[in-house]
């Protein structure tokens, strides 16, 4: 190994060592703090230095020798009447120990990231026990239930199609579920942060990431429980319906990259016409902090399953319209699906759009036609749950938009 390479990984190891180190004397921990956690990640680094000629016995020795010496400290302790001395310190020893030795061999960003993510962890010690503290039983088996979903259920299922159009493949499907799921849970869990002081706005931002049809379900209910409450249901239900557009373009971002520069434009330009849309009425009606309707959680097992066959049946039914009516049996498909749900399509045409069975340019024609679909069926919501105001506000409102949408689809030249 060259002198220069020698020297930059021992000042690396030096540097991440103090870095931590000074995180711990900070903390006045006993066993370790400014000076040692330098010395101990050196000591990482110099043992893999001298096993690339004695062998890796001597990185395991130095690993032994240091684990040992750290019991010790704790032994010391206990007999002093500290009971309870923890763990954190001695864990993050060994590790820093690991990143000093993973230096020689492997990547020195990789190091440089565990070095600065084991300082940080150390530093934000009274906020993570905040939060576990704030997490409810609810909110742990949302966690643990979207674990299951995306830790459990995908690894297992498998990576192969069963359909004459292959389109069906479980694992892909399974990923599109837990990526809907990921974006809900997203909104839920900063919904529980923001809930009891949020504003229209943000109610309707985070009722948008979880759901802007249950949303609008919500607030129409809530506009017959409340008198007076039409205009700010209307501003939340619109501000819901357009972070639907950010959902949509998130999505094509991930499944379908190279075909953001076609359907962007387009759909950028409805999702500002609804921006626009809603800074007007924001600024026409401001509203004070607002208590946020209660939201389900959106890991549920069975939901998942649903949405999952849902997007089954829009895959099957896109690739056998394209295949044996052309565009127009892709329309037809759109309007239908999107009555209900927005995602499904959405990662369908994503999906063949990346694949290559489907042009950008139709693509986001089809999206649009079934968000578009979507505002009719959250309109017919709000004529049965809503009052006649809400809904006279949510009819304007919605007829805006629509007619955008509508010239977007006629007028837009294509590519």
């Amino acid at each position: 190994m060259e002198l220069q390479r020698i020297f930059y990984l021992l000042a690396v190891a030096l540097g991440l060592g103090l870095l931590v180190g000074l995180q711990r004397e900070r903390s006045e921990t006993r066993l370790a703090g400014f000076r040692t956690f330098p010395i101990i990640t050196v000591f990482g680094t110099v043992c893999a230095m001298l096993a690339k000629d004695y062998g890796g016995w001597v990185i395991a020795a130095g690993f032994l020798a240091l684990a040992a010496m750290v019991f010790s400290g704790n032994l010391a302790r206990m007999k002093m009447g500290e009971t309870d001395p923890g763990l954190t310190t001695e864990v993050s020893i060994l590790l820093m120990f690991g990143v000093g030795a993973y230096l020689v061999n492997g990547l020195t960003a990789v190091a440089v990231a565990i070095g600065g993510g084991v300082a940080v962890l150390l530093y934000l010690k009274p906020q993570l026990h905040a939060l576990a503290a704030k997490i409810g039983e609810a909110d742990f088996r949302a966690i643990m239930q979207f674990v299951l979903i995306s830790l459990v259920i995908l690894p297992v299922l498998p990576n192969q199609t069963y359909d004459p159009y292959a389109v069906l493949n479980p694992h892909r499907l399974w990923l599109f579920v837990v990526f809907i799921v990921a974006i809900s849970l997203a909104g839920y869990v900063a919904y529980k942060f923001l809930s009891r002081s949020a504003g229209a706005m943000i109610s309707g931002v985070l009722g948008g990431l979880i759901s802007s049809t249950a949303t609008t379900v919500s607030y129409a209910r809530r506009s017959r429980a409340i008198v007076n409450s039409e205009n700010l249901a209307a501003f939340v239900i619109l501000v819901a319906s357009t972070i639907l557009y950010c959902r949509v373009l998130v999505i094509l971002a991930a499944i379908a990259p190279p075909s953001l520069s076609v359907v962007a434009p387009p759909l950028g330009a409805m999702l500002g016409a609804l921006v626009v849309l809603c800074v007007g009425l924001w600024l026409k009606e401001r509203h004070d902090p607002v208590q946020m309707p209660e939201q389900t959680n959106p890991t549920e097992l069975k939901p998942a399953i649903v949405f999952g066959l849902l997007l089954a049946i829009v895959l099957l039914a896109t690739a056998a319209g394209k295949a044996h009516f052309g565009e127009g049996g892709l329309y037809v498909v759109a309007a239908l699906s999107g009555f209900t749900d927005v995602d499904a399509i959405s990662l369908s045409t994503a999906q063949m759009i990346n694949d290559k069975r489907l042009d950008a340019d139709t693509g986001w024609r089809l999206i649009l036609l079934a968000s578009l679909s979507n505002l009719i069926f959250k309109g017919l919501t709000v004529a049965v749950l809503g009052t006649r105001k809400l809904l006279a506000r949510i009819a304007v409102l919605f007829a805006v938009v629509f007619a955008v949408g509508i010239s977007l689809l006629v007028f837009w030249p294509r590519s």
